[in-house]
């Protein structure tokens, strides 16, 4: 078997309603998928994070720099694809935009595999240490408006996620330290008795700013604080993680196992958040994967995307070992947006229905069992969207 074709399809749409987080407002949904296609006609579909002209770039990064570089290769040698890519595109990125290319194209050799194989993707990896998941659902988040009026959404959407199904939630952050407080606080008072919440700062708050969030979070009770500060700021976490008891969450912007390492063996992470489209795609995140697991560091992956991105982290949820282990390990969640987006609703030929599954099972999630990534696009409904 041979790669013949790897395609990159951007699908855009405006957003019934502007969405923002600490860093930016946007009023527009992006996805970016990868097809590759083979001489014995089996394709697999992977996904790259990175929203808006992030995606139309990797899009030249996909079609125009690593598909000369695998076209006519055996597209189960993923492992000898992944370091002959990354080798050649080292000089020029070894994170960032360069990497999350690579995972999509990497996430579609491994849906091949599993259609190959007749096999879902979490078999191939080594099996199933669970047959469902339980998932979080975030939203609140930030838009033009006042305090105020964030502090009543706030309270009224955190309960309405819980009421979906969801056992917890998680809020934005980025007003400021103090209007942040109060966010936290109307959050906190939302689930009060119903779930847990968590916070994501999306890095925003320099180290004292943090500490000051972070002491109020401890009195709230939230689980965790995500992002507090720039990912660039190992000595930052460090300190968070030393001084704060609410846990300390992050690495969504880390890249590859190497990058990796340096986080793990900075101790300043209570739990990892690896993002399989960014990092290197399933190849490089059982890496990433396995260093989180010998620091003894639990994984509760970070999800963001289409359907295809969803599914890819139910395959590998799955697969995640128990840690550390015993008869009521630690489990990790799926993460859920909860904000409106068709890509992940409606792009597949038959839905995941995470909404309902939720509803209709405390919580929980089951995980495809399909071949590969266990769901297929609806190729009308890319037409429709692509750029």
């Amino acid at each position: 078997m041979k790669i013949t074709k790897v395609k990159s399809h951007v699908l855009q749409y405006d957003l019934p309603e502007e969405l923002g987080y600490s860093q930016q407002y946007y009023s527009k949904r992006t996805c970016h998928l990868v097809e590759v296609t083979t001489d014995e006609g089996i394709t697999g579909w992977g996904e790259c994070f990175g929203p808006g002209a992030i995606a139309v770039a990797n899009k030249g990064i996909v079609e125009g720099v690593i598909a000369p570089m695998v076209v006519g290769m055996d597209p189960m040698d993923r492992d000898v694809i992944w370091h002959k890519i990354y080798n050649l595109m080292r000089d020029h990125g070894q994170k960032g935009m360069p990497m999350q290319s690579l995972s999509g194209v990497d996430i579609a050799l491994w849906d091949i595999a599993g259609k190959v194989t007749g096999q879902p993707i979490h078999r191939l990896i080594g099996g199933a240490h669970r047959t469902k998941v339980q998932a979080y659902g975030y939203g609140m988040m930030l838009k033009r408006e006042s305090v105020e009026d964030h502090v009543a959404r706030f309270k009224d959407e955190s309960a309405a996620i819980l009421e979906m199904g969801f056992t917890a939630t998680k809020m934005k952050t980025g007003l400021g330290p103090e209007a942040d407080v109060q966010l936290c606080a109307a959050v906190a008072e939302g689930v009060a008795g119903k779930g847990r919440f968590m916070v994501d700062a999306n890095h925003c708050y320099t180290t004292s700013d943090a500490f000051y969030v972070g002491r109020a979070l401890e009195e709230m009770g939230a689980y965790w604080f995500e992002e507090p500060v720039a990912p660039e700021d190992l000595d930052g976490y460090r300190e968070l993680r030393a001084g704060l008891k609410v846990n300390i969450s992050g690495g969504e912007a880390e890249f590859g196992r190497w990058g990796w390492r340096n986080i793990l063996e900075n101790r300043g992470l209570d739990i990892a958040q690896p993002e399989v489209c960014a990092l290197g795609g399933i190849t490089e995140y059982l890496r990433v994967l396995a260093l989180c697991h010998a620091h003894f560091t639990p994984v509760i992956n970070h999800v963001w995307g289409s359907a295809i991105a969803v599914a890819a982290n139910l395959q590998l949820l799955a697969a995640m070992p128990p840690m550390p282990g015993g008869l009521h390990p630690w489990e990790p969640m799926l993460e859920f947006d909860t904000t409106h987006n068709d890509f992940r609703d409606d792009l597949l030929t038959e839905p995941l229905n995470i909404q309902r599954q939720v509803a209709e099972q405390d919580g929980f999630v089951t995980i495809p069992d399909g071949p590969g990534l266990g769901v297929e696009p609806d190729r009308d409904f890319i037409k429709k969207f692509e750029v």
